[in-house]
């Protein structure tokens, strides 16, 4: 066979299409592999290869220590003019250079992109706009799939696990007992936050039996199946805003309630007097405490929340303007009922005028005049000695706009809906170019699930960090949460973005910048990116948000 194979490609290779040429020793590993599977296998039904460059007789092993799967695979023969993979169904082969035997670590070839676009379709990889790099965030997603499907955990890719991924009858992803990994990591974290795992000291990255009640327990109490398995139900509804904690939550009444109102309260997050009941008031100041010592908002007194609250980091409560809210509307009312601010102003967004009356309470009340309710400015103003307003009030100097309502938020420009999808603006001005100018500063920092920066980020993480840097005081939201943050100005055509906005596309969210461009935490290239806003971010649009002017 190798010498037929040889006289062939002297003779004919001239006449090969580009993308079809093989080197004769490449020619000859693909060919002994593929005839080796199909010796050993049969016609009756094909069976897994461990995924290695290996000799035949560590072929021959492994093909007589696996499974048999219950594929029907028939092994093509391989021809000079036949395809290159002929075995790899639902990949594209018209690329100029032909697929490598093997994927590995920092290749790049336009198949890659293919693969992680199932990979993230499948569950295994955070949703991105796919690129042609191997990286380590695509490595780590084929570990995770290998372990899925019990194959040696290796990070290659070969022509067994590019067929099975690419196949329609690829498997979503599922984790389960005796796995290890991050991603299990990941999951213990969120059912230890939501009170299914008892202690942090539970969350090892292995899937073990505690993990596994666990995993029952939550399935239980949501209305799943229980069969303690992590598949695609249940990890969309471990971070959804419907799923049902086993923790402290709304309607309870105990003293570890009461505690942690007069927590709340002494932090400044806190609008009514602790009474012990977990009533609206307390899932308000809950999610505001959240939302500004980095926890998820949800509202529920899990363990990482009631560990973040008694902790002597605790950020104390901060409202300004700019801020909106459920809080903000209380706060009003208070303010309104005192005096210091109409009826009519009670809107649920702190513009200049709710900034005017605090600075008047503040100054009432003989407290520091900032014109943000802090904690100081909340007691008082919750408190029974709280002064009124004078008569005849003589209200700070203000930089005008209106008390809060919708009309002081940042404005919507209209350009036109014509030309490119995302006008080339030159430059931003103001606070926009500031916050990509951060943005950018943070080019190729690492991606890693989760991180909120400064070294390393995730999508949302990378928004948020940037946010915070310019001086916008926007909580942690995951990229389903920018779906629906409501706090600024909504665009809902893609052709009206500008450079400074918040662009939302399924799964995934970035900042804008200048000439049609994006700048972005990539899973699929692995760090901090800088690119052009190009289709697929067109296709996957779902919204953006203007932050500035």
């Amino acid at each position: 066979m190798d010498l037929y194979i040889n006289q062939k490609q002297q003779t004919n290779q001239s006449q090969w299409p580009a993308r079809q040429r093989l080197a004769p020793k490449r020619w000859q590993r693909l060919g002994i592999m593929l005839l080796a599977a199909g010796l050993l296998a049969g016609c009756g039904g094909g069976q897994q290869v461990e995924e290695t460059e290996t000799t035949i007789p560590q072929l021959v092993l492994a093909e007589e220590t696996l499974e048999p799967t219950q594929s029907n695979e028939t092994v093509m023969a391989l021809t000079p003019d036949g395809p290159i993979l002929p075995s790899v169904d639902g990949v594209e082969a018209d690329y100029s250079d032909p697929i490598p035997d093997y994927l590995r670590l920092g290749m790049r070839h336009p198949v890659v992109a293919q693969l992680q676009e199932k990979l993230m379709k499948l569950g295994f990889m955070d949703t991105d706009e796919p690129t042609d790099l191997y990286g380590e965030v695509t490595m780590n997603a084929i570990k995770i799939y290998q372990r899925q499907n019990k194959l040696a955990q290796d990070g290659v890719v070969g022509p067994y696990t590019l067929k099975a991924i690419l196949s329609p009858e690829a498997k979503y992803y599922a984790a389960q007992k005796d796995d290890d990994g991050d991603d299990i990591f990941r999951i213990q974290t969120r059912l230890y936050e939501l009170g299914y795992l008892a202690t942090e000291d539970q969350v090892t990255g292995h899937y073990g039996d505690r993990t596994e009640e666990a995993v029952i327990k939550m399935q239980d109490v949501n209305n799943l199946e229980k069969d303690g398995k992590v598949g695609r139900k249940t990890l969309n509804l471990l971070y959804s805003e419907e799923v049902k904690p086993n923790l402290l939550s709304f309607g309870e009444n105990s003293d570890v309630v009461m505690a942690a109102q007069e927590r709340l309260k002494l932090l400044g997050y806190m609008t009514s007097e602790p009474d012990g009941n977990y009533g609206n008031d307390t899932v308000m100041a809950v999610k505001l405490f959240q939302s500004r010592n980095d926890q998820i908002v949800d509202g529920y007194l899990g363990p990482s929340t009631r560990l973040a609250l008694n902790s002597q980091e605790a950020v104390p409560n901060g409202l300004s303007i700019g801020d909106s809210g459920d809080s903000i509307s209380r706060i009003q009312e208070m303010l309104s009922k005192l005096g210091y601010l109409s009826s009519a102003n009670i809107t649920g967004y702190y513009g200049s005028v709710t900034e005017s009356a605090v600075k008047l309470f503040q100054q009432t009340n003989n407290l520091s005049v900032d014109g943000s309710v802090g904690a100081q400015t909340m007691t008082r103003l919750t408190s029974n000695d709280a002064k009124k307003a004078p008569v005849t009030p003589r209200r700070p100097s203000s930089s005008g706009g209106s008390s809060g309502g919708s009309s002081s938020r940042p404005a919507q420009n209209n350009p036109s809906s014509g030309g490119t999808p995302v006008p080339n603006t030159g430059s931003a001005s103001g606070s926009a170019s500031a916050l990509i100018s951060v943005a950018k500063s943070k080019l190729g920092s690492p991606y890693v699930w989760g991180a909120k920066g400064p070294s390393s980020f995730d999508c949302s993480g990378f928004v948020y960090w940037c946010l915070n840097q310019v001086g916008v005081r926007q909580s942690y939201i995951t990229s389903s949460g920018w779906r629906s943050v409501g706090k600024y100005t909504k665009i809902s055509s893609y052709s009206n973005l500008q450079a400074g906005d918040i662009i939302v596309v399924s799964g995934h969210v970035g900042i804008v910048a200048e000439g049609g461009t994006v700048v972005d935490a990539s899973s699929s290239s692995g760090k901090v990116v800088h690119r052009s806003l190009g289709s697929w971010w067109q296709r996957n649009f779902i919204c953006g948000w203007r932050i500035f002017g």
